[in-house]
């Protein structure tokens, strides 16, 4: 399975942010560091912005953040949001629809994907390479 790159981008923006919790950062910041549009940055943040993942501050000094603790930001959940519903095969326009059984194990591994990423926060992730991440970043700036 490979993620959208709605999603991406949406985990990468939680990640920069994570990394960056002392100030407010900037779509455009943050576009810079990984070398990404920042017009689909927007959307995304708009996105994340929307479900409470990021807190978006506007006017001059204006900027983004996290929206709740990183320990409080699940991994899987984040992307079965920006993931949306997926049919992994397109099974609903098959001629064999309701005759095979593959569904059933599509369904499984998809759920075993999801159950794997939600044992995850973004705490988790950022673990203890936190300086690790912002030399990475900073060397992108």
């Amino acid at each position: 399975m490979r993620l959208t790159r709605f999603s991406d981008y949406a985990v990468r923006v939680i990640i920069y942010l994570g990394a960056h919790t002392d100030r407010l950062c900037s779509i455009a910041e943050i576009a810079r560091a990984y070398d990404i549009s920042q017009n689909h940055l927007m959307k995304v943040v708009s996105d994340l912005a929307a479900h409470g993942y990021v807190q978006a501050l506007r006017g001059r000094n204006g900027g983004i953040r996290l929206g709740r603790p990183a320990g409080e930001i699940n991994i899987g959940k984040l992307i079965r949001h920006t993931e949306g519903t997926i049919d992994l095969v397109g099974c609903e326009d098959c001629k064999l629809a309701g005759a095979c059984d593959l569904p059933d194990p599509l369904n499984e591994a998809l759920n075993a994907f999801f159950a794997v990423l939600e044992r995850y926060t973004l705490a988790d992730v950022l673990g203890r390479g936190g300086e690790r991440l912002l030399q990475r970043l900073a060397v992108a700036l």
